[in-house]
C-alpha cells in the first residue's frame, strides 16, 4: 500500500519566481504550466483519434495520435499526441472506494473468491492526461512503439559519430534553462543549491503526481550549462556529482522522511535531453529507463571518475535505441566499417 506524502510546505526562494508559461517536462519539447486546481480546458477542440501509438496494460497508460481543431477551417485539422494514465491509488482517499454503496458489477463468484467491476466516484476517477499539442511527426515517432536494438558505441564512435549527429539536431532545451531562471516551475522546486557551477535544482518530475511515495521520482538539474551528459563528465565535475547525491538525498529524507537507502539515484545514456540531470527515484519504483542498458548509479559514477579521470571519455557504452533511429544506422556502419 502507498504511504502518504508529508505536508510540503513551501520553500523560500532566493529569488522570485517570474509569471511565465514554458514547457516543463522531460522528454517533451511542447509542456505545460505551472499547476492549478482551477478546471481548464484542453487547448483544441475535437479530438479523432488516428493512431494508437503505443499501450501498455501493465502500466495503466496510452498514447493516442489525433486529429483536432477540424472544425475551425484548417483543412485537415492538427496533430496532436494525448497521453492517457490511470493514477495510483492514494492512502486517504482509497477507503471511500468501498465504504456505503459502491457501484458494482459481478463478474464471477467461486466459494470465498470474488471478482467485481467497480465505478467509483468523480473525484476518484482521475486520469492523468498529458498533451503534446501542435504535434510534429518528431512527437509521433517518438511516442510511437518501434522495436529496440542494442548498440554499443566506443569513445571514438561518440566523438566521430553520436555527438556530430546530436550537434546537427536541433534539439531545444528551453524549458531547462526556464526551470533554472526560475521563469517556469520556481514553486515546485523541493531544493537548490545556488551555486552557479557546482550548485542544481531539485524538482518532482510531472510523471509523479506527488501523492504516494511509492512512484517517488524528482529530478536534478545542474545550473552549470555546457555539460550534456555522462560523456562530458571528468573529476572537475566531481564537486557538482557529489553535491547532487549528498544534498539531493537530505533534502529528499527532510521533505519526504525517504532515506537514501531507498532511492535508485541515477543518470541515463543516452539521456531524454541533453543537459546534465540526476534521477531520484523510489528503490521500489520501476521507472521507465532504470534497466541496466540505460541507467548509470551516481555513486559509481562518481567512483569511476575518482579511479579514472577519462573514464567516460575512453569507456564502452552500450544502450537501446529504437530501430528506425537515425543514429542506430549512422553507429552500425560506423561499426561495420571499422571491422572490414
Amino acid at each position: 500500500m502507498a504511504e502518504a506524502v508529508p505536508p510540503q510546505p513551501k520553500r523560500k526562494r532566493e529569488q522570485a519566481a517570474e509569471d511565465v508559461e514554458a514547457p516543463s517536462t522531460e522528454e517533451k519539447e511542447a509542456g505545460v504550466g505551472n499547476g492549478t486546481s482551477t478546471p481548464v480546458c484542453l487547448p483544441f477542440s475535437g479530438f479523432r483519434v488516428q493512431k494508437v501509438l503505443r499501450e501498455s496494460a501493465r502500466d495503466k497508460i496510452i498514447f493516442l495520435h489525433g486529429k483536432v481543431n477540424e472544425d475551425s477551417g484548417l483543412g485537415d485539422g492538427e496533430d496532436a499526441v494525448v497521453i492517457l494514465e490511470k493514477t495510483p491509488f492514494q492512502v486517504e482517499q482509497v477507503g471511500q472506494l468501498l465504504s456505503g454503496s459502491p457501484e458494482l458489477q459481478l463478474q464471477f463468484s467461486n466459494d470465498i473468491y470474488s471478482t467485481y467491476h467497480l465505478f467509483p466516484p468523480r473525484q476518484l476517477s482521475e486520469v492523468k492526461t498529458t498533451v503534446v499539442y501542435p504535434a510534429t511527426e518528431k512527437h509521433l515517432q517518438k511516442y510511437l512503439h518501434q522495436d529496440l536494438r542494442l548498440i554499443r558505441e566506443t569513445g571514438e564512435d561518440y566523438r566521430n559519430v553520436t555527438l556530430p549527429h546530436l550537434e546537427s539536431q536541433s534539439l531545444s532545451i528551453q524549458w531547462v534553462y526556464n526551470i533554472l531562471d526560475k521563469k517556469a516551475e520556481a514553486d515546485r522546486i523541493v531544493y537548490e543549491n545556488p551555486d552557479p557551477s557546482d550548485g542544481f535544482v531539485l524538482i518532482p518530475d510531472l510523471k509523479w503526481n506527488q501523492q504516494q511515495l511509492d512512484d517517488l521520482y524528482l529530478i536534478a538539474i545542474c545550473h552549470r550549462r555546457g555539460i550534456r551528459s555522462l560523456r562530458d563528465l571528468t573529476p572537475e565535475h566531481l564537486p557538482l556529482l557529489r553535491n547532487i547525491l549528498r544534498e539531493g538525498q537530505e533534502a529528499i529524507l527532510q521533505r519526504y522522511q525517504m532515506p537514501g537507502d531507498r532511492l535508485r539515484v541515477y543518470l541515463h545514456y543516452l539521456p531524454s535531453y541533453y543537459h546534465l540531470h540526476v534521477h531520484f527515484t523510489a528503490l521500489g519504483f520501476e521507472a521507465p529507463g532504470a534497466g541496466v542498458e540505460r541507467a548509470h548509479l551516481l555513486a559509481e559514477v562518481i567512483e569511476n571518475l575518482e579511479c579514472d579521470p577519462t573514464h567516460y571519455q575512453r569507456r564502452t557504452l552500450t544502450f537501446a535505441l529504437r530501430a528506425a533511429d537515425p543514429l542506430l544506422r549512422l553507429l552500425q556502419e560506423a561499426q561495420q566499417e571499422r571491422h572490414r
